[in-house]
């Protein structure tokens, strides 16, 4: 109740419009809900920003059928009357949404020496000198 009576004060009519503009792409498929960046309303054009090029082109197509879920929008949700648009303007943002918490992968198999660098040493004094470094750097890894 507290939230309501606090969105519907003059000074946060954009928290309105922003739950509108989430109930229009909440609207649209699923496919179609990642493709958008964001939305917005001005001068009676809607603006869609998309994540790729190839949505741009693909929504292209589909420029009545996004008129219509807004005219829906009007029609049925009583809060987002005031979002008309007689055009659609649709174009590739490097803005995105903010993305969600994802957990980072670990691609850097880490494993446990297995050696224990106990080897007969060669004769050769190059060898043995090299066979003696990688026995150090064994023992340090344990």
């Amino acid at each position: 109740m507290i939230l309501s009576h606090l969105s519907s004060l003059p000074q946060f009519k954009v928290l309105k419009q922003q739950e509108c503009y989430q109930k229009y792409i909440s609207l649209l498929s699923p496919k179609w809900q990642k493709a958008v960046a964001f939305v917005y309303i001005k001068e009676e054009t809607l603006f869609i920003a998309v994540t790729h090029p190839g949505f741009k082109m693909e929504l292209n197509y589909n420029r009545d059928l996004l008129k219509s879920l807004l005219m829906q929008l009007n029609t049925h949700v009583s809060d987002c009357k005031m979002f008309t648009a007689s055009k659609v303007v649709i174009f590739h943002s490097k803005y995105h949404a903010l993305p969600e918490d994802k957990v980072p992968e670990v691609t850097v198999p880490y494993y446990e020496e297995r050696a224990e660098g106990n080897f007969t040493l060669p004769q050769d004094d190059v060898l043995k000198e090299s066979f003696e470094r990688i026995k150090a750097l064994i023992q340090c890894k344990q």
